[in-house]
């Protein structure tokens, strides 16, 4: 009984492990045709959000087809940017100087005034009394020698000493003219306005330097420095500068701004002067440009669903950003929203055929 209980007893095993065997192997099956109907799944998936947008190459240039619904769903428009006429702007640049020396210039030159004044007062007592008591000695002789040497010694100290002090100004005001020109020189020796504003720190001072070669007939009396992102603050004129920046070495200018401008002592800053020149350029806005290499692109139209990218200048910026272009074409319908989306198609086309 025993025995025939143990071949039961094995008999049972042996069954469950061939139930398990093919339980397994019906479960790697139904994982393997799940696996499958998934992937295909995945792939019908990716077929379907695919862009219909294709990249290719005319007159050695990428153009890229995009087909109007695709246009429409991302974004994309475009608009005539008419030809108009704009001043033509030098771009120059610029350095916030440090006025702290003509701070103490104007200090130094009230002091040797306020010593003149001193003087002048000094003499103007000693004089009288050294006349005076010559008159009574040579008359009278109620004034002994010595009173008359003392009277005498008096006012001769006081003549050195409104020499000495109109010595004085005469120095500090030709520093002042050899260091920061006629201009500043006398206001500075005049006390007026000007000079005030910028020791009180109203206004800044800036040394505008155009670019190596480039000359103009005159400083135009208002320019405009770059300041923040994009934005622009209203330079004047003062004078021609006395020395040149050593880096640059172009002709250089002095100009004032307000200190609403934000620009501080030791800032170095792209000013824009006008030439006086008119030209007939495009306003490019900023929602247009895409920067590919260090370079400006915009994307125009060539087609009803092709458009292809094209590189502008940067040299004159537009007040509120985008930039002023001489070169664009007649008529050229330019990407004004969408532009960054079709650069990035671009590129995700070449990756795609990389890969």
């Amino acid at each position: 009984m025993g025995k025939r209980q143990k071949q039961i007893r094995l008999w049972s095993i042996k069954a469950l492990v061939a139930v398990a065997i093919v339980a397994l192997g019906a479960l790697m099956a139904w994982g393997f045709l799940a696996g499958r109907h998934e992937a295909a799944e995945e792939a019908e998936s990716e077929q379907t959000i695919k862009v219909p947008v294709r990249v290719s190459s005319e007159n050695g240039e990428p153009v890229i087809a995009v087909d109007a619904e695709t246009q429409k769903r991302s974004g994309i428009e475009t608009a005539s940017l008419p030809s108009a006429p704009f001043q033509e702007q030098v771009r120059a640049y610029g350095m916030v100087l440090d006025v702290a020396r003509l701070t103490e210039l104007s200090n130094n030159y009230a002091n040797a005034t306020a010593q003149v004044e001193t003087a002048r007062a000094k003499l103007a007592m000693s004089q009288p009394a050294y006349e005076r008591a010559q008159k009574l000695f040579n008359e009278t002789h109620v004034v002994s020698q010595a009173q008359l040497q003392a009277a005498e010694a008096a006012f001769g100290t006081d003549q050195a000493s409104l020499a000495a002090a109109q010595a004085q100004v005469r120095t500090y005001t030709a520093t002042a003219y050899q260091e920061w020109g006629s201009v500043l020189g006398k206001s500075l020796v005049d006390g007026s306005p000007t000079i005030t504003r910028l020791i009180e720190r109203q206004d800044f001072l800036l040394q505008i330097t155009l670019p190596p070669g480039v000359v103009l007939k005159t400083a135009p009396a208002k320019a405009s420095i770059e300041v923040g992102k994009g934005g622009r603050a209203a330079i004047t004129f003062v004078s021609s500068a006395t020395r040149i920046d050593s880096k640059i070495q172009g002709v250089s200018f002095l100009y004032t701004a307000a200190a609403e401008s934000g620009v501080l002592p030791g800032m170095n800053v792209l000013a824009f002067l006008p030439s006086g020149t008119s030209v007939e350029a495009a306003a490019v806005p900023a929602s247009s440009v895409v920067w590919l290499q260090g370079r400006a692109w915009v994307y125009r139209r060539t087609g009803q669903d092709k458009f292809a990218r094209m590189e502008i200048a940067t040299d004159q910026p537009a007040r509120g950003g985008g930039y002023i272009v001489k070169d664009m074409p007649k008529d050229a319908q330019v990407v004004i929203r969408g532009a960054q989306l079709l650069l990035s198609e671009e590129f995700r086309a070449q990756i795609q055929v990389e890969d």
